[in-house]
């Protein structure tokens, strides 16, 4: 699969600072779970690097350029593809035509099937296809109501390429006004999928052999969880260079480092070949306004900067990464009463908060431990000792950076905070992605499809 990056022009890109590293990424077909294996420096060709900032310094900056290029050479930069017709869900699609096809996302307990939307938009002129996923959480609203949004938006008459756009993928959880399926599994713990394996796993393996495999690039919409907000950030693993150059056409959207998860969509999509991020904003349960229009804003940004849409080229401020963070957890119980704001930069010893105790009427002040920005935080409630309360993106090399995400990247959270932390399975699914998902060997050729 040619990677839908490799069309936009190279003045176009943000420049990252990154230690050199090159993943070498099989891409299989779903259903298979890669090792990822570090090679020696990239060539000439791969320009994006990376390293740390120091201080407060908690973020690293990327400035975008605007290049020289006029529209009319952009539009010459877009490659065909191999046909103009699209074959997804037992429909033909040619360029410039919009349909909304329904997707099979389970089935109910008395066997009548789930049908989910799936709204398809042909550019009229080719170019990348770009996928846009939401409610994989059942209860995290905020990117249904931005995917609905955009699709209503977009014009077939002005678009090079192709947008997908699935605003309801966990529709079992969606009904229901909850995160997780009716088994109380997590849909993002279980792709891609497993054909013969529990429900989750069956209802990832359609969603990704059905949608997900025909996408180029892949935007997963999230919210904080349980009672907790986040401030607009993408969630990448920054170690893989077509995601790290994906991560350049969010604008001025924070970025938050963050390895592969076994069995999170983002992560089963690089595994296939598919630059992916995860894309957070605001909180669980309800339809914020102001990050919906956020989100459909930063989404606008996305289409003009890999050329789907004009103008070709995209100006905006500076971007923040963060190849850490940490979350502040309490050690009293007692009322949260927050003293900052999400997005806020603050200090080591800062006072993020306070907990009350009702009862006994004491007061204990939770100070924070690092310097950095609150990329998340819980809203103002009743905490036990040990509740996460505020996430905090800090300052990291990447080395340490990715030694910390390993250490973290299948640990068990009981507070569902653990969008990216936990990737807990079943021990029977455990086994059975250990025994038969996990492949080693020479890397495969590149599958066009």
């Amino acid at each position: 699969m040619t990677s839908a990056l490799a069309q936009v022009d190279e003045a176009q890109v943000g420049e990252v600072r990154v230690d050199e590293i090159q993943i070498d990424k099989m891409q299989t077909p779903a259903g298979e779970v890669i090792v990822e294996q570090a090679l020696p420096a990239p060539t000439p060709e791969a320009q994006t690097t990376l390293t740390a900032v120091e201080g407060i310094a908690t973020e690293t900056t990327i400035a975008n350029k605007e290049p020289d290029a006029t529209d009319e050479e952009r539009v010459e930069s877009i490659s065909e593809p191999p046909n103009d017709i699209l074959d997804i869900l037992g429909a033909t699609i040619a360029l410039g035509e919009t349909r909304r096809l329904l997707w099979v996302a389970g089935e109910t307990s008395y066997g009548s099937k789930l049908e989910a939307p799936v709204n398809i938009i042909r550019g009229k002129y080719p170019g990348p296809t770009l996928c846009l996923t939401a409610a994989i959480h059942g209860d995290e609203l905020n990117g249904v109501e931005i995917v609905r949004r955009l699709i209503s938006k977009l014009s077939a008459k002005k678009l090079h390429g192709t947008v997908i756009g699935v605003p309801i993928v966990n529709l079992l959880g969606f009904t229901n006004g909850t995160r997780y399926l009716p088994d109380r599994r997590d849909l993002n713990r279980h792709f891609p999928g497993n054909p013969k394996g529990s429900s989750a796993s069956r209802i990832a393996y359609s969603f990704f052999q059905d949608i997900v495999r025909h996408c180029d690039l892949l935007i997963d919409l999230h919210t904080g969880s349980l009672a907790r907000t986040n401030i607009a950030q993408v969630r990448a693993n920054l170690q893989v260079p077509e995601v790290l150059e994906f991560t350049t056409k969010f604008g001025s959207t924070a970025v938050l480092h963050s390895r592969k998860l076994r069995g999170n969509l983002r992560s089963a999509a690089v595994n296939y070949g598919i630059p992916a991020v995860a894309l957070e904003l605001g909180e669980p349960g309800s339809l914020q306004e102001k990050h919906i229009k956020e989100g459909v804003k930063i989404i606008k940004a996305v289409l003009r900067g890999v050329n789907m849409t004009r103008p070709f080229w995209a100006t905006s401020g500076s971007q923040a990464v963060f190849y850490s963070s940490r979350w502040v957890r309490v050690n009293y119980g007692g009322l949260l009463i927050s003293n900052v704001d999400i997005g806020e930069r603050i200090w080591e010893g800062t006072v993020l908060g306070s907990i009350v105790n009702p009862i006994t009427d004491e007061t204990f002040e939770i100070l924070s431990p690092y310097s950095g920005r609150v990329l998340g935080m819980a809203l103002n409630q009743f905490m036990l000792p040990g509740y996460a309360a505020f996430n905090i993106g800090i300052a990291a090399d990447r080395d340490s950076a990715a030694v910390e995400a390993q250490i973290f990247e299948c640990i068990d959270t009981d507070d569902q905070i653990g969008d990216e932390l936990s990737c807990s399975l079943d021990d029977e699914e455990a086994e059975q992605i250990e025994r038969d998902d996990i492949v080693l060997g020479e890397q495969e050729e590149e599958d066009e499809s």
